[in-house]
Order: C-alpha cells, then structure tokens, then sequence
C-alpha cells in the first residue's frame, strides 16, 4: 500500500504537522502579534512628541495588523498641541486603508470629518483618501462630492482623484459613466496616467467588454502623451483570451510586437493557457518556443499549463517530463503543478503513480488541498475503486476545518455509488453531506434521483424531487431527462410525453438526449411519423441529432418492415460519419434472409451492400441506450 494511503488510514497526522508549522503559519502568528510590540513602543516615546511623531512614520511604512492600533494613534496625535499637521493624519490614514481583511474605512471617513469640523483644514491627498473611503464603501456619490470641495479648496482636479472616481465607478459597475468621466477629464486637460488607464482597462475587461475595451486603446494611442505598455496590453489579451476571442488575441499580440512592446512571461503565459483552453495544443507549443528564443524564463504557471496541457492530451510522460525540468531548473512545482500531473495520472487510471505523486508532494512540504482529494477520489470512482474514495472522504472529514469534503467532493462519490447500484452508503453520504452544511446542488439530486428510480423506488424518487424544489434546486434539463426515461423504462410512455410537453412549455431547451428518449418512446410505439417529425423540430430548434438519434429511428423502421424508410435514414447516418450500432447491424442482415421480407426490399439491401455502403455495418458498436 502506498505511505499515503497509510497516513490516510492514520488520520494524516504527517500533513496536520506539517500544516501546523508551515512559514505562512509563522507569518500569521507574527504579524498578528506585531500590533502588540508596536503598541508597546508608542507607549514608551508618547511623552516626547518628536520621537512620537517619528515612531508613528515609521509604524504607517511597515503598516499594522488590526485596527486598534491606530485608532489609539489617532487619538494620542489629535490631543496634541500644537496639532501635527494634516499630512502626519493622512499618512496614518493611508496606513489604515491597507489593513487587511477588512480596513476600519468607516472610522477613517469619521476621523476625516472630525478633523475637518475642529478646523484642520484638508489638502488635496486627504480629499483624495476620504473619496476612495467613500467609493470603496460603496458611495461614489459622496465621493464626486468631493470633487467640488477638491476645486473649492484651490486644488484643481488631478489624475489622482479622476483614477479614484472611476475606481468607484468601476467597482459599482457603472462602467459607461466611468468611460464619460475619462473622456470628460481629457477634454479638460486633466491628463490621465497609466494607472487611470490602468485601471479603465481592467474594469472594462473584468466585466467582458472588450469591444469597448479595443475602442480605448485606439484612442488612448490617440490622444495620450504615453504608449500603453505591456501591462495593459496583457490585460486586454487576458481578457479576449477568457472570452475565447484568440483571432483578436493573437492579432493584438502581433500588434503589440510591431509597436515595440515587449512581451513578459505574463503574456505568454496568457497565450499559452487561451490556446490550451481550446485544445490547440501544437500552438500553445509554438508560442512557448518563441518564449524560449526571446529568452523569456517560464515561471511556475508556464510550467503548470504546460503540465495540464499535456495532461488533458493524455501525455503522461510529457507532462512528468515538463515536471522534472521545471525542477532542474529551480522552479519548485506548487500544489496546483501537482494537482495538474494528479489529474492526468487519475485520468488514466494510473492510480499507483497518483498515489506516489501525493506522497512526493508531501515529502517536498506541498500540503495537499481539497483539489488534491477531489481529484484522487474521482479517479477511485471512475476505475471502480469506490471504497479507496470512501476512505479518502472520511480522511477529510477527520481533517475538520483543514480540508474538508465540498459539494463536487460528496457529488463524485453518490454518482459512483448510485451506479453499483450501493443506494443505502449514497443516501448515508446524501445525509452526511447535508449534516455538515454542505449544500447538495442540481447534480447531487440528479445523480440520486437516477439511482431510486433505476431501481423503481419511485416513491423515495418523488420525496426526493418534492425536497429539491422545497430547498429551492431549480431542476435542469438532466433532471427531466432522468424522469422521462424511467417513466418510458416503467411502460408509462403517457406519461412521459406530458413531462416532455411540461418542460419545452416552461421554456426548458432540451438536449440530444430528450429528443433522443423521446423519439425512442414513439418508435416504440409504432408512431414513426410523430418520431420523423419530432427529429424535423429538433433539427429546427438547433439541437444536431447524433448517432444514437438515427440508429433509433432506423431500428424504429427496420421493426415495423420499412426498410426504405430505414435505409434513407442510414443513408443520412452515413453522411454525418455516424456508424451503425450492433442492433441495427444485426437487424439489417437479419432481413436478407427473412423469409417474410419482400423481394423489393431484399434488392434494396442487396443493392446497398453491392455498393460497399454497408462497411459501416461491420464495426460493431455499442448498442444506444
């Protein structure tokens, strides 16, 4: 047994430990410690304002860790007298917009105006931190309000406040008026950075409008004293890219290297993902060889895509190979490189060397996260090793609040149980999962809902159907497949027609496989004409039939003697390069030596096996369900 299926079975006391002492943890306990020392040392120098005054300084570079700290500052400085002036005050305050999780900005915006209204009058860097106060807080009102006291004080309006509002703008998505204010502050003669720029460019491109986002760069090629440099054009190429634009993202890339601009590693690494994302694998190659000549050293995430890329190719060897490079040449794999290489491994059922790629990761001081679990569990389920996942399950659940199962967790195991036919161990889970508050999603329903009714418990299945809409799971198209088939599987074709009727009139677009147990149930009940007509809709509606959709309606035709009929429709079948499965191929030699099958027909066959069409018939594929 691999060591780290043994830890596993030991509660992974190896990877606790190491979690307990990784340098993030460190990190954490020391900066959350850092606000006490400093504490300390105002303490000491708040009888000597100078050294007071310095300390503070010096405490706003490093920055702090929670808020109390410089609240109690704020308050020492503000009972001085005579007063520190306004830019001690912005310095602090600036100091307490970095506070991370959650920077105290209400009590900045309290202070500001507190100061204000005992007579410290504001300069323009104060105006400018309580706007992004505001903006930040969700009141770019209150903010542009500011902008006419910015004028009123004697500060003319400046990149810095107009990059601060379209911030605000940005981030309360309204993004056409942000566009208005940068266009407006050009007219003006208020000239714009690169970060204003910068900053436009993400917005537009966080929320896919690249049309517009293409539109800004022409005219800030235009209008701006400045070229906009690589760090925008790899905004843009992130975005297109996202949007599976790649045309326009290899145009722009092309552009971009005609104008000077040099692409970095985030370019390429941006490239090489968007064209991994589309399967255009020899290209993301390309890309990364001309990365290499322009002497361009890949990074971890280089190294990461290529792996996944090789991976979903189903190149193993490929992608350890990329691994053993990046590690020559001093670039540590990280958990989602190993997550990558884990995904091919499951992928294709080397489940050994999965293992023993976790128990390397391990080793280099990698802490497997759910991805890790998830992947392995997955790849148990899919080779039928669904045991080994129900040990991996209870492992993480043993981990507490370090990794714990998640939706996807608990959805590849009750699919996997559902399917050997294990219901009672995926109802336990189904309860499991909803006892620890993971929220069970459409797929979880659907995967159980078709286990009950595979196995005509179709009372549990219409309790679990009731619990799906009372918990508000919206069904989807696959939950409505999974019913239409077990009505037609149970000889209640009725019924499953008015389920069928429900759905399209409640505006449910159904998929190949509707349409294919659909036409199944017609075909079975001798109404070839409903079923002609209903593939005429669907092709109409914009669904392509597939394989499984021909051989059932030519079987439909073959069983009620209309071999015409089902020969045109292999005809068709031919010419979309499907095959004939092993049912319809049987069915069609079967006829050539019926005794009930007319003379005409038989020439038809005949006919159609003379002229070599019937090649298909003999590559003896799997029976449609």
């Amino acid at each position: 047994m691999s060591p780290f299926i043994s830890s596993i079975i030991n509660h992974g006391i190896l990877l606790l430990f190491r979690f307990r002492f990784h340098p993030q943890f460190v990190r954490r306990y020391y900066s959350r410690n850092s606000g006490t020392v400093a504490m300390h040392h105002f303490n000491d120098v708040s009888d000597d304002p100078r050294l007071f005054l310095q300390s503070v300084r010096e405490q706003c570079k490093l920055g702090f860790s929670r808020a109390d700290i410089p609240v109690s500052i704020f308050h020492q400085l503000n009972c001085f007298r005579p007063r520190p002036s306004v830019i001690v005050f912005s310095q602090l305050f600036t100091a307490m917009c970095k506070i991370k999780p959650c920077p105290p900005l209400s009590t900045v915006v309290t202070f500001c105006n507190q100061l204000e209204l005992s007579g410290l009058r504001p300069d323009c860097h104060s105006i400018g931190i309580l706007a992004n106060c505001y903006c930040r807080l969700g009141r770019v009102d209150f903010a542009f309000s500011l902008l006419g006291k910015h004028i009123k004080l004697g500060y003319p309006p400046n990149a810095v406040i107009i990059t601060t509002l379209l911030n605000g703008l940005i981030a309360s998505e309204k993004l056409h008026h942000a566009v208005q204010l940068l266009y407006k502050a050009v007219k003006l003669g208020i000239q714009p950075t690169l970060i204003t720029y910068g900053s436009m460019f993400k917005g537009l491109c966080r929320n896919g409008d690249n049309a517009r986002a293409l539109h800004l760069l022409r005219n800030m090629e235009r209008i701006a004293p400045f070229k906009p440099n690589v760090v925008i054009y790899n905004t843009l190429l992130d975005s297109l890219c996202k949007d599976q634009l790649l045309p326009q993202a290899l145009g722009l890339f092309k552009e971009m290297k005609v104008k000077g601009i040099l692409p970095d590693v985030v370019t390429y690494n941006t490239l090489i993902r968007g064209l991994c994302s589309l399967g255009r694998w020899d290209d993301a190659k390309d890309i990364l060889s001309e990365m290499l000549n322009n002497s361009i050293a890949p990074n971890i995430e280089t190294y990461s895509t290529l792996i996944d890329m090789y991976c979903k190719e189903g190149n193993v060897d490929e992608a350890r190979a990329v691994l053993k490079m990046m590690s020559s040449r001093g670039v540590h794999p990280n958990v989602i490189t190993y997550n990558a290489l884990l995904d091919g491994y499951c992928l294709c059922g080397e489940m050994e060397e999965a293992e023993n790629l976790v128990d390397i990761m391990v080793k280099d001081g990698i802490v497997p996260n759910v991805v890790t679990f998830n992947t392995l569990i997955n790849g148990y389920c899919k080779y039928k090793q669904v045991d080994k996942a129900l040990v991996m399950v209870e492992d993480m659940r043993l981990r507490g609040t370090y990794i714990t199962p998640d939706t996807y967790t608990y959805n590849t195991l009750m699919d996997a149980l559902c399917k050997e036919n294990r219901l009672q161990v995926a109802l336990h889970q189904f309860d499991e999962m909803k006892d620890r508050g993971v929220a069970p999603n459409v797929v979880t329903y659907n995967s159980l809902l078709d286990g009950l009714l595979k196995n005509a418990q179709i009372g549990r299945g219409i309790s679990l159907r009731r619990e799906m809409e009372n918990n508000g799971v919206a069904p989807d198209i696959f939950t409505y497949n999974i019913i239409i088939n077990s009505l037609c599987e149970a000889g209640r074709p009725a019924e499953a027609v008015e389920v069928f009727s429900y759905l399209v009139a409640k505006g449910l677009r159904p998929n190949v496989r509707t349409y294919n147990i659909m036409i199944k149930v017609l075909c079975r009940q001798g109404q070839l004409g409903d079923a002609t007509k209903l593939l005429k809709k669907m092709e109409d509606n914009g669904c392509s039939p597939d394989e499984c959709t021909y051989n059932t309606l030519i079987k439909g035709f073959l069983n009620a003697s209309n071999v015409a009929k089902a020969l045109d429709y292999l005809h068709i079948m031919r010419s979309k390069e499907f095959a004939a499965d092993a049912t319809t191929a049987s069915l069609f030699l079967g006829l050539l030596t019926n005794p009930n099958v007319s003379d005409a027909d038989k020439a038809l066959l005949q006919k159609y096996f003379l002229e070599d069409h019937g090649k298909d018939m003999r590559k003896n594929e799997p029976d449609c369900d």
